[in-house]
């Protein structure tokens, strides 16, 4: 038996993976995160989009500037086109045309294999800017320690294979742990019937109304173990990568 992987090391794994874009505008869906709650009051709502690829996968994404949209890096790559999914005022479906992504120069495909680290982001730039009615999230360099409770949140599946249940946004309290050391570079966190599923790779990792990290990983089944991306030791990456778009995120 392998002895597990140190936390700086340690793969944020692909494993909240997308579902079918055409089941997603085929029918409204019914909710999304294992164990949590929709509505308007859930934090970072106001900042939430979907990132769709050209296979059909889905993810969640962060808005942090007007045309800029955080979210996974195996969202992304491999990819040969992402598009930006939100509804307008009538409820319509838009699928938002990306002008540019940047990867994360730290992510690796291969790391479980390799068992090497991984930085699982990316940065798309829409070819429009979004509706106003999109807030750019609140970014927070903190690190958050065994304990506490954060807010985790996205479009995906409150189960397993439940492709009809990813699309709406929902949020579930999490409890920070450390179950190998504390790390710079990752948060996992677990509660008792609660956790992430298909469809919440990229989405936000809540401090109050304030983002910490990108949900990239949830270990075996949906609602398990899950992990996030801090995003204080990647603020130089994502400050330069938009400030090359003419754009800059709120710290």
């Amino acid at each position: 038996m392998r002895a597990p992987t140190p936390p700086a090391a340690r793969p944020a794994r692909p494993a909240l993976r997308a579902a079918s874009l055409a089941v997603l505008l085929a029918a409204t869906p019914a909710a999304a995160i294992v164990g949590g709650r929709e509505g308007a009051e859930v934090p970072g709502a106001a900042s939430a989009v979907m990132v769709l690829t050209a296979g059909g996968g889905v993810c969640s994404g962060i808005v942090v500037a007007a045309d800029a949209v955080l979210t996974a890096g195996h969202c992304v790559a491999g990819a040969g086109e992402n598009r930006v999914h939100y509804r307008d005022e009538t409820g319509r479906p838009v699928l938002a045309e990306v002008a540019a992504r940047s990867l994360h120069p730290g992510y690796d495909g291969d790391a479980i294999r390799g068992r090497t680290r991984s930085i699982d982001l990316a940065l798309l730039r829409t070819r429009e800017p979004l509706p106003a009615r999109f807030v750019p999230a609140d970014l927070r360099a903190a690190m958050p320690r065994a304990g506490q409770n954060l807010t985790l949140a996205g479009y995906g599946a409150t189960r397993g294979g439940d492709r009809r249940s990813i699309g709406r946004y929902r949020g579930a309290p999490l409890t920070v742990i450390e179950p190998y050391g504390p790390s710079r570079i990752l948060v996992w966190m677990q509660a008792a019937g609660a956790g992430g599923c298909q469809g919440d790779s990229g989405g936000p990792i809540l401090e109050g109304a304030a983002v910490l990290a990108v949900a990239a990983w949830v270990k075996g089944a949906c609602g398990g173990l899950t992990q996030g991306i801090l995003l204080g030791p990647q603020r130089a990456w994502i400050d330069r990568t938009l400030a090359g778009w003419g754009a800059s995120a709120r710290w």
